[in-house]
């Protein structure tokens, strides 16, 4: 089990290396990696949640073993899920500024909420880095279910890392996006879902 978890981990999270991988085999069992624009592999055949869709219910895990359900935030007000690991570079970027829009919206109600895909085996290695960052929204660890799918990643169609949703007081989906973002792009979003 961590070795698969690992596997699709990595293979979410490594656009340089999970070609090299690939070619030499060591995910035989996985699907084939499609680069997007902008240089971020995706797993061929996953589709990402369409704006206007309703965001998939879920209860896993935060890093410190609390339970946490999606359902519990719908109606209170608007929130972003940031798919992303350790091992993925563009996330490093993409995490600060994540970090710079909670400050600066949470007194209206948004939530961070930032779904590790490394799982238990390196929920250590994870915490570390959230605490070495200074990063103060939630930090989920998805899991694998009795299938060996992703409970979280894989109805929200997360096929590459980082992906971000943001997710309306409805629970319907706003803004849907995988890779780099604008902070700009991201910050008129918010704005959007706070007004309604």
């Amino acid at each position: 089990m961590i070795t698969r978890f690992l596997s699709r981990s990595l293979a979410l999270a490594l656009p340089v290396i999970v070609p090299l991988l690939f070619s030499s085999g060591a995910f035989a069992q996985e699907k084939n990696m499609t680069p997007l624009s902008g240089g971020v592999p995706m797993i061929e055949g996953i589709k990402l949640l369409e704006v206007g869709a309703a965001a998939p219910d879920f209860t896993i895990k935060d890093t410190e073993g609390k339970v946490f359900n999606v359902g519990e935030e719908r109606g209170k007000a608007p929130f972003i899920l940031v798919f992303w690991s350790i091992f993925c570079e563009p996330c490093r970027v993409e995490m600060p500024i994540l970090q710079r829009l909670y400050e600066k919206h949470k007194d209206a109600g948004l939530s961070v909420l930032s779904i590790a895909l490394d799982g238990e085996p390196l929920k250590s290695s994870i915490v570390g880095f959230v605490k070495q960052e200074g990063y103060t929204f939630r930090v989920l660890i998805d899991e694998l279910d009795e299938k060996e799918m992703f409970k979280v990643a894989d109805p929200y169609g997360v096929g590459g890392t980082p992906t971000i949703y943001l997710v309306d007081r409805g629970g319907k989906v706003a803004l849907a996006k995988v890779g780099r973002f604008k902070e700009e792009d991201l910050e008129k979003a918010i704005q959007s879902v706070l007004k309604k």
